[in-house]
């Protein structure tokens, strides 16, 4: 309960209790911003409200300097990063650290092993496969077709990649519940999304790639469940 107490406190300071400006601020006067410290400020105050001991203090006081800290290191070292992404997850994954550390402070060694040893592997495998590894996969075995498409419309960059590792998490899921009926749902959803593409081009190797490629995707993630099941 700690622990989540804290998350809450986190994920309210850092995006509700915090707008744009607040950022953009922060990353043009960065110590001296004092939006960076009502930040912090804010952090310790809602700790304390969620907590609602004053003994917790100490606990309240830690996570706000460590947030201080985190932050300056943040706004200092994200122009040295191309990926402007990357210093953000960062950044977060250092706060829930800190926060993790707080709560099971008394016990954190103990704790730590048992989280590692109630890991499911299988599980963890199998997600991590229907991700990027199955995305290179279906690009190895449709390299012979990508390349005969001549596509006459700009798209997002990898967005087609992103779309399908997203629908292979859901598929895979899906199967993981039980819930194959959500999986034609899934289908329908996006025969309904890319017909007006479709319709517009009027290419038949276009239709016949995207079928393919669409297909495979669920095929991958449908074995991927089922071997994760049995």
């Amino acid at each position: 309960m700690l622990f989540t107490k804290l998350l809450l406190a986190h994920i309210l300071g850092d995006f509700i209790f915090q707008s744009k400006k607040w950022v953009l601020h922060k990353e043009a006067n960065k110590i001296r911003s004092k939006y960076l410290y009502a930040h912090i400020i804010i952090h310790f105050g809602l700790i304390m409200v969620f907590l609602w001991d004053p003994k917790a203090w100490k606990i309240a006081a830690i996570v706000a300097m460590s947030h201080f800290v985190i932050d300056l290191l943040k706004i200092y070292t994200t122009p040295l990063f191309k990926i402007k992404k990357v210093p953000f997850f960062i950044d977060q994954f250092l706060h829930i650290l800190v926060i993790y550390a707080c709560a099971y402070y008394s016990n954190l060694w103990e704790h730590t092993l048992y989280m590692y040893h109630q890991l499911n592997w299988p599980l963890l495998t199998a997600l991590v496969f229907v991700t990027y590894p199955a995305a290179i996969i279906m690009n190895v075995l449709l390299e012979g077709m990508s390349n005969q498409i001549n596509l006459d419309h700009k798209s997002l960059r990898n967005a087609g990649r992103y779309i399908g590792i997203i629908e292979r998490l859901f598929v895979f899921g899906f199967i993981v519940m039980g819930r194959w009926e959500a999986i034609g749902f899934l289908i329908a959803a996006k025969s309904v999304f890319r017909f007006n593409d479709l319709k517009e081009t009027n290419n038949r190797k276009l239709t016949e790639y995207i079928l393919i490629g669409t297909l495979l995707s669920f095929g991958i993630a449908m074995i991927t469940g089922i071997l994760y099941i049995y």
